[in-house]
């Protein structure tokens, strides 16, 4: 049994919540991060980077398994940096004797021709096992919940705009699933030892396009509707200094995100079911919880 896990990007959108509720489930919990002077999260920070072996081999020292949370989508050259990463976690955790890592990849049919950022997923996957440890990897599409940076450029596009120029990658189909079940996915197959070295594929009830998702959160929030008219001929490099200028994502980050916005990512197989029992959230919940938590983000800041 895990009693001590070390969470690679404990203080990202989703490690921040899993250190949370791992703490509550009675893990003993290691937050990884490059300033543990000054993280004020759940667990015990450790001062560890993915881009420093050495640090890596202390801040593991004592852990029975490992998440790994951490990508480089605001740098331009993201794959080599995400592929060094992975190989010196990896090695790492080996070294470390940790018994499993568990990773949160991306969605996507290996038979498409697959963006940049998901072949960079796919490469993470294969690298974080090189070094032996048992990897478990769930691959998600977009994550709705307050902070996650694909759910904030829905959110504020929306918001921003009466009416939408969109690109074709709008009419792309995905599968959109709630932070609380990502969460719930990720601690419940910390355990079985039947979820060692497998992948498996987890999303909310419905298959959507991002047209749908935004037009459903106008209608939903906003009580209006949102009129789009698509434009094939809007390029990924436009579509991301356009997100760029209408929401805070920075124009690297919008233009890794939108290239893969044109591969349909929806599940294919439910595995996961047999071993994490329960349905997941509906978007429409999902995004309801999603303004729940801005909202309180909002009331708490100074």
């Amino acid at each position: 049994m895990a009693k001590q896990v070390i969470i690679a990007g404990a203080t990202g959108f989703v490690g921040s919540h899993l250190a949370e509720a791992l703490e509550e489930e009675g893990y003993s919990v290691l937050a990884m991060t490059r300033h543990p002077d000054s993280y004020s999260g759940a667990g015990k920070p450790v001062l560890g980077d993915v881009n420093d072996p050495h640090s890596l081999r202390s801040a593991m020292e004592g852990a029975d398994a490992a998440y790994y949370l951490v990508h480089s989508l605001q740098h331009d050259d993201f794959v080599e940096k995400d592929a060094q990463a992975a190989r010196s976690f990896g090695t790492s955790a080996a070294e470390a004797g940790l018994e499993r890592i568990i990773y949160l990849g991306g969605l996507g049919r290996d038979d498409q021709e697959l963006s940049d950022h998901l072949k960079s997923r796919r490469e993470v996957e294969k690298l974080l096992g090189q070094g032996g440890v048992p990897v478990t990897v769930l691959r998600a599409a977009i994550i709705i919940g307050h902070g996650g940076i694909s759910w904030e450029i829905t959110r504020q596009l929306v918001a921003h705009l009466p009416a939408m120029v969109v690109p074709r990658w709008a009419t792309t189909r995905t599968q959109p699933i709630a932070l609380a079940d990502v969460i719930r996915y990720l601690v419940r197959v910390l355990e079985p030892e039947t979820a060692k070295g497998r992948v498996f594929e987890i999303g909310g009830p419905e298959v959507l396009t991002y047209a749908d998702m935004m037009r459903q959160v106008a209608r939903w929030h906003h009580h209006r509707p949102l009129p789009m008219l698509a434009v094939p001929l809007l390029t990924p490099r436009l579509s991301s200094h356009w997100l760029a200028l209408v929401t805070d994502v920075n124009t690297a980050t919008a233009r890794n995100l939108v290239d893969s916005m044109s591969n349909e990512v929806v599940v294919t197989e439910n595995s996961i079911t047999e071993l994490v029992p329960g349905a997941p959230m509906s978007y429409r919940d999902a995004v309801r919880e999603a303004y729940r938590q801005r909202a309180e983000a909002l009331s708490e800041a100074p």
